[in-house]
């Protein structure tokens, strides 16, 4: 695996200082236009992913501006995304860059019997519609559905069917689902813990199911037995979720059952992890005391919940610019190949893992 490209390379590569490459890159403090452009030139050339702030067009046209484009682009999803849910910070970023490019973003929930019938929402125009951007779109037949209507498409997260990862004909954005929980894994062993579970739908969509695997992986690769009574992986309809409680009261149920729980159990994410610590709560075991729990989202309820979650950061204002590049690039040029692009995520370790504000 290529090393990760830092600042200090750019630096290095241009024979300027560090401080000058971290004001381009982060759009902050006075500096020479030429230079600003110059810096981040070079950093896409050595490809470097960790931008707060470029211009495309900007870059790309030597600091001329290009016309502004015209249109909108429609999200849709299965259900409202409130504050708490991971997408919330991205989508800021990502209608606030194509704002700057003249594009507007308006927001369609698509009903149940609509996704049956494989019908858009009628609050959309495809008249002015230049692309779609779909958010917690988790049925396989939709999703292919909506490829097929001529119509760029761009999945934050996507479908699954119970074969695993299915092909679509649009791009894909998801987060490192791997890396953090194979680490977290590595580190539980490193304290002598070995007894880990898994709590999650399986198959609900990528995500699930990429942190699914990578705990199956990382228990191979540490040598730690799976006990599949630690497995909380049922999947359920993806239709209404998440309105109905099937999943909470399934694990709610299975804890209820097991003889033995594990030392940790690993959750797809923190709102799993929540019921999951008031299922363990319901029996009269303590947290951490008894048993850790890991998430993953970093939601804001993880922060301040008590006692505070562990679990794995979302970089949401990366992905909203990763989610404007990929979707315009696609509006512009659409004979591209499909491409998939996972951006990266960070272990934040706290109390339900017997830590304090620890980031890996």
């Amino acid at each position: 695996m290529a090393e990760r490209v830092t600042i200090q390379d750019i630096a290095d590569a241009l024979g300027i200082s560090r401080n000058t490459v971290s004001k381009a890159i982060n759009n902050t403090g006075v500096l020479a236009e030429a230079t600003r452009q110059k810096v981040l030139a070079k950093a896409i050339e050595l490809g470097y992913k960790q931008f707060s702030y470029v211009d495309i067009d900007s870059i790309e046209n030597g600091g001329k501006t290009k016309e502004k484009r015209t249109g909108e682009i429609a999200l849709i999803s299965q259900w409202f995304l409130n504050a708490s849910h991971f997408s919330s910070m991205m989508l800021d970023k990502f209608q606030l860059e194509i704002s700057k490019i003249g594009y507007s973003l308006s927001m369609h929930v698509v009903r149940p019997e609509e996704i049956l019938e494989n019908k858009l929402p009628e609050t959309i125009h495809l008249d002015r519609c230049k692309g779609i951007m779909c958010i917690e779109m988790f049925v396989p037949e939709y999703a292919e559905f909506l490829t097929s209507l001529d119509i760029p498409v761009l999945f934050v997260d996507a479908p699954v069917s119970s074969d695993g990862i299915i092909s679509l004909n649009a791009d894909k954005l998801l987060m490192n689902n791997t890396d953090c929980i194979l680490d977290s894994i590595k580190i539980m062993k490193q304290r002598g813990i070995r007894k880990i579970g898994y709590v999650g739908e399986a198959f609900h969509c990528q995500s699930f199911f990429e942190r699914y695997s990578a705990f199956l992986t990382g228990m191979s690769l540490q040598g730690l037995a799976v006990n599949n009574d630690w497995l909380l992986t049922k999947t359920f309809s993806n239709i209404q979720y998440p309105q109905n409680k099937t999943f909470s009261e399934y694990v709610d149920s299975r804890i209820r059952e097991l003889k033995e729980l594990p030392e940790v159990f690993i959750c797809a994410n923190d709102f799993v992890a929540m019921d999951l610590m008031n299922s363990v709560k319901s029996i009269g075991l303590s947290i951490p005391n008894d048993i850790m729990i890991l998430g993953f989202d970093d939601s804001q309820e993880s922060r301040i919940i008590s006692p505070s979650i562990s679990t794995i950061h979302i970089h949401s204002q990366i992905m909203g610019f990763s989610a404007m590049q990929l979707l315009v690039s696609r509006i512009e040029e659409p004979q591209l190949n499909y491409r998939t692009l996972y951006c990266e995520t960070s272990l934040m370790l706290r109390e339900t893992t017997r830590d304090s504000g620890i980031t890996k």
